[in-house]
């Protein structure tokens, strides 16, 4: 499959075969685990569901992201789209939760 024209700069960083890349795309990747495994703790932890409704989003974000590294360093572009869709699924499940959030306070208020 033909890359298109407008992700032709983002993939362009993979042809750059410098031996400095891998170890900028390691500690890419390893930073994104260590805060993916931050962002899981916040999950499990709670205490309220807003606090893991916004942790889920932010490891959404962060598998988005490592997605899209792997994009980069693979030169795939069909993973950069793959990346893009669930970081717009993530936001809109957070936006339908605060909707809920708002309304079931409206629910409550005298």
């Amino acid at each position: 499959m033909i890359p298109s024209p407008a992700l032709q700069p983002i993939l362009a960083l993979a042809a750059e075969a410098d031996p400095s890349n891998d170890v900028i795309y390691t500690g890419a990747y390893i930073g994104l685990a260590l805060a993916l495994l931050l962002a899981l703790l916040r999950f499990l932890r709670g205490p309220t569901m807003p606090d893991r409704v916004v942790a889920l989003d932010l490891m959404a974000i962060f598998a988005a992201a490592t997605i899209g590294l792997t994009a980069i360093t693979t030169g795939t572009s069909e993973l950069i789209i793959v990346a893009i869709v669930l970081a717009l699924l993530m936001f809109m499940g957070t936006t339908v939760f605060a909707m809920y959030l708002e309304r079931k306070g409206r629910a409550d208020a005298p």
